[in-house]
């Protein structure tokens, strides 16, 4: 009998084979060798069943059968990779050990959890716990294998938070939709990170602009001039400004006090994952999502860095000397010039910026292996730098700089003035390269931020005042500003929102602190914030998050029934906080599931007691500025089944009798807890669903005329057209039609001169064309 050992991904499957069985044979789903079999899962092989597995009347959504509350949760193989299930249950017949080499995370605990559960298989268990992919790290945990139990509580948690995330999605999206009779998508993370979008808006409406005016003032004494702000209460008088600006201006002043003291500036810290989704989307407009999906890819399949999904700023004594060989490495690249001036003596166990082990948890800071980076795509290249720059920091001495701080008094006005003085670049060097792109951020930011009083001046050339000289004030002038509102969200402003439950934090230690009670956790907060966005919650203006109004009342109809936990973020936060505690083994998971099914049963009883809200609340009002809905509308019939117009690239009308059109009442059976499925997605300019034509990773978007894919420049010719048999298609629609092949209503439509009620089928992945049935 042989080990089997099941990864997380084919990818790492091939990783680890080439290590363990370098001469074993590939048999496409798994590979086999002396001693060991390697295969792999392919994601989520199994999940939570839906409802209607528990009873057939869960097929039609009704409040009255609501909560629904498994005694215990059925299973369900995902019908896409059940053939690869299929092979890990025969090669588990032929194994009398197994390796869980799936990710080392609570997500991968899960997956194997699941799979091991699902088929019943009792071999005894070894965990593989890696932080990186190189041949190195592969066998070192091998050598080092832990017994399964030892995870046992992870598991725990695993299975309580997808088990609590179905109860609150399946119970709050069913009431809440059939309440209301708008699809709403409930989640128990997704609502209180909804709710952070709302009340930001909010702030943003309700702020009142105002105007005020800042008096600046340029000095000059010998060879050296410098700028002075007015100190005093803010001005919001214009003529009392010009007033002092006239007076001093050209007059002579006296230095009251001059201050200089030396500061350190010490590298910032190494990335976690959000850190890294946040600063990619502040420099590249990246979206978490896609660095997430980069920095996964330069994980697994380039192997340059370590394990992305971690939460932790720092590394322990271990990973010092991989730290050191990871800086030999870099000096035979195009990281060269920094790498010779690097020094390893920075790096070491006592420097706590860089090496505390008591924040280290499942998995270290984000570090560049020792693997050379060849062939990466250009974004692949951006997240990499980003790395690698924040990694060699550390190996420099901090920055230096002498602070002055001037006090200068003209005709009895006071005037400040910081000058940061850099002494000595220090680890600024390795961004010495990037100043310019630097410079263009920051003026960009000191013209969005011009309500904000003038921050310090950071020079580069000597600066030097006699204090007993006296100045003379060369010019002078009355500024005026305004009161800026709150900002509105950027993905990367959410995510720290959602690190720290959205608590406004800036302390770093704080912060830190708050990581195990933030909204979801570094590995799912970039597909909440895309499912807010696929379920019409909230759309993209530039890198502005805006929410639409379905989004604004989402959050009022949920408060309005009385259950504002639903949408608190502190309160969600402290479920999270409980879930790590369970992975610790400090919690019980038995109490926070007993707890959550309470919490569902609320919902329910409040929701059912509550008034319906008018479906047109819910619709965007063309003065918005996210873009209006488009209301079911009326149009003449097509000529035939779609075909020819779908195939001519024109929608063709004929004259007939106006289409009279019923959608059915019965809404979908599928909302899956802190998502919904594609058909039930709204639309945006982002997405609608994915490309249903074979091969084609695109994405379909809405146009004048019809749906496309956004791939359409690469030759995808993938477009359903928006009037079809007499009925204007809306975006569910046509993400239903993506998704499983048919709209999800029903419509009374006019065919062939009848009146008939059917569905529209696709008829042609490729085409788009559609039927009715």
């Amino acid at each position: 009998m042989k080990t089997l050992v099941i990864a997380e991904k084919p990818d790492m499957g091939r990783n680890i084979a080439a290590v363990i069985e370098p001469k074993a044979k590939n048999a496409r789903t798994y590979i086999e060798g002396e001693h060991y079999i390697i295969t792999w899962a392919i994601g989520h092989l199994i999940g939570l069943a839906e409802p209607d597995a528990y009873d057939d009347k869960y097929k039609k959504w009704n409040i009255n059968d609501l909560p629904i509350i498994p005694e215990h949760f059925k299973l369900k193989p995902n019908p896409k990779t059940k053939d690869q299930l299929k092979v890990i249950a025969e090669l588990a017949k032929r194994s009398d050990k197994l390796i869980n080499a799936c990710d080392a995370g609570r997500e991968g605990q899960h997956i194997f959890s699941l799979i091991q559960q699902h088929l019943k298989m009792r071999q005894p268990v070894k965990r593989l716990w890696i932080s990186d992919l190189t041949p190195e790290t592969i066998k070192k945990g091998f050598d080092e294998l832990k017994d399964g139990v030892e995870y046992e509580n992870l598991s725990k948690a695993a299975r309580a938070r997808s088990e609590a995330d179905w109860l609150i999605g399946m119970n709050g999206s069913r009431a809440f939709t059939t309440k209301h009779n708008v699809l709403l998508s409930v989640g128990r993370v997704q609502t209180p990170v909804l709710a952070l979008v709302y009340d930001r808006q909010k702030e943003i409406d309700a702020f009142n602009s105002a105007k005020f005016y800042d008096v600046e003032a340029i000095f000059k004494q010998g060879d050296s001039e410098y700028k002075g702000l007015w100190q005093g209460d803010r001005i919001q008088d214009e003529e009392k400004a010009k007033a002092i600006a006239a007076k001093v201006r050209g007059k002579e002043g006296i230095i009251q006090s001059y201050d200089m003291k030396d500061t350190k500036e010490y590298p910032y810290k190494l990335y976690d994952l959000t850190l890294l989704q946040r600063e990619a989307n502040a420099k590249y407009s990246f979206s978490a999502k896609k660095t997430l999906d980069l920095a996964q890819a330069l994980y697994e399949k380039h192997k340059v860095i370590s394990y992305p999904r971690t939460t932790s700023n720092y590394v322990t004594e271990q990973n010092i000397p991989q730290m050191h060989k990871s800086l030999d490495q870099l000096r035979g690249t195009d990281y060269v010039k920094f790498a010779e001036q690097a020094d390893k003596k920075y790096v070491h166990k006592n420097n706590k910026s860089v090496c505390n082990p008591s924040k280290v948890e499942d998995h270290h800071a984000i570090l560049p292996t020792n693997k050379m980076a060849r062939n990466l795509a250009p974004d692949e290249a951006k997240i990499y730098d980003l790395i690698v720059r924040r990694f060699l920091s550390h190996f420099f001495p901090p920055a230096e700089y002498k602070v002055h701080t001037v006090m200068t008094e003209v005709e009895k006005e006071e005037f400040k003035t910081t000058v940061k003085q850099l002494l000595s670049e220090g680890w600024k060097v390795v961004y010495a390269d990037q100043k310019k792109d630097a410079k263009k951020s920051r003026a960009k930011k000191d013209k969005e931020d011009e309500d904000e009083s003038q921050s310090e001046e950071e020079v580069t050339t000597p600066f030097q005042l006699n204090a007993k000289e006296g100045v003379l004030c060369i010019n002078s002038e009355a500024k005026e500003k305004e009161t800026q509102p709150p900002k509105p969200y950027t993905e990367g402003t959410l995510l720290k929102a959602m690190e720290s439950a959205g608590k406004q934090i800036e302390d770093d230690e704080l912060r830190d602190a708050m990581k195990d009670s933030g909204l979801g956790t570094p590995a799912t907060r970039a597909a909440i914030i895309e499912r807010l966005k696929q379920v019409g919650y909230m759309v993209m203006k530039g890198k502005r998050i805006v929410i639409t109004q379905k989004g604004r009342m989402a959050v009022e109809v949920i408060r309005g029934a009385g259950v504002d936990l639903l949408t608190s973020p502190e309160m969600t936060g402290q479920w999270e906080r409980r879930l790590n505690e369970i992975a610790k083994g400090s919690a019980s998971d038995e109490v926070f599931m007993a707890n959550v099914k309470k919490f569902a049963t609320m919902i329910i009883s409040k929701v059912k007691v509550q008034s319906r809200v008018a479906k047109e609340s819910f619709e965007e009002k063309p003065s918005e500025e996210t873009k209006p809905s488009r209301t079911r509308k009326k149009t003449a019939p097509n000529t035939g089944e779609g075909k020819s117009a779908a195939k001519t690239g024109t929608a063709k009308k004929t004259s007939s009798k106006k289409a009279s059109v019923t959608v059915s009442s019965e809404p979908s059976q599928n909302l899956s807890a802190d998502q919904a499925p594609p058909e039930q997605q709204r639309t945006t300019k982002m997405g609608i669903a994915p490309c249903p034509r074979t091969g084609c990773h695109g994405t379909l978007i809405m146009g004048r005329r019809g749906f496309g894919c956004s791939h359409y420049k690469e030759g995808c010719k993938f477009v359903i057209w928006k009037d079809q048999f007499g009925i204007s298609l809306e975006p569910e629609d046509i993400a239903s039609l993506a998704a499983i092949g048919k709209t999800k209503k029903a419509f009374l439509v006019e065919d062939d001169g009848r009146q008939r009620e059917g569905h529209f089928i696709l008829l042609d992945s490729n085409t788009g064309t559609i039927g009715l049935n």
